[in-house]
């Protein structure tokens, strides 16, 4: 029998445990982990794929030493919102997994199939005793094989979705309606860059000053399949041109 004052006191005390309405806590507790993470914006345009993200800084810390994009394979890369430490262990896994489809297919691994990689590992997490399950959202981009560049978000249950161009993190949900009203099918990946940097503007809670110094960005063009991560004085330019 299950304690508590509380409906769901008990049944979040495992990750392998329903509560009677089919809830299972745990898995939510780690999404709420997510909702307050720094934000992170991913947006997919016909040149390619860009991913923005949001870096608190303190004042004695290295811009450097915060990590919130990932490459994982020469042509996908990662943006996070939750546990740092928790996406480190998923983006190590995700890179053996590129490397072993490397070597036993002689080929890239396509992003859907990585996606499926991570999310069956989220997925065991949430139905095995003596584990939690991981407190991170990925926004995982790339660019297949045949030039195609893809954009999925997957969640702490092992879920995991394809989109133009969405949010994870603090305020996704005001990002997500600002993005539905800004995106176009037909952007640039200079037009990507720039809305997304004014999406990440939405999502913060403070008044900080976008800088080189807590922003971060990368893309995955479609003309080289190659992840690329902006320079200091590349990320002040666009900047300037989407928030002045």
């Amino acid at each position: 029998m299950m304690f508590g004052t509380g409906g769901e006191r008990g049944y979040d005390l495992a990750s392998t445990t329903f509560s009677p309405e089919g809830r299972i806590f745990q898995v939510e507790y780690a999404i709420e982990a997510v909702r307050h993470g720094t934000g992170a914006i991913g947006i997919k345009s016909k040149e390619g794929v860009v991913l923005t993200v949001e870096k608190r800084v303190g004042v004695l810390q290295k811009p450097e030493t915060i990590e919130k994009i990932f490459d994982i394979d020469t042509h996908i890369g990662a943006a996070i919102a939750g546990l740092t430490a928790d996406a480190r262990v998923l983006i190590d896994y995700a890179r053996i997994q590129t490397q072993n489809n490397q070597i036993i297919y002689n080929e890239p691994i396509s992003t859907i199939g990585l996606v499926r990689k991570i999310c069956d590992v989220k997925q065991l997490y949430t139905s095995r005793g003596g584990a939690r399950p991981f407190g991170v959202s990925f926004l995982i981009a790339g660019v297949d094989s045949d030039g195609t560049p893809r954009l999925y978000m997957t969640d702490p249950s092992g879920a995991y979705w394809s989109f133009k161009a969405t949010s994870i993190g603090q305020n996704s949900d005001k990002v997500k309606d600002f993005l539905t009203q800004k995106y176009k099918s037909d952007l640039t990946l200079d037009e990507a860059i720039i809305l997304s940097i004014q999406a990440l503007k939405e999502s913060m809670v403070d008044e900080s000053e976008l800088t080189a110094k807590n922003v971060e960005i990368a893309v995955i063009k479609t003309e080289d399949h190659k992840f690329y991560r902006l320079t200091h004085e590349e990320i002040d330019n666009y900047i300037k041109k989407g928030i002045n």
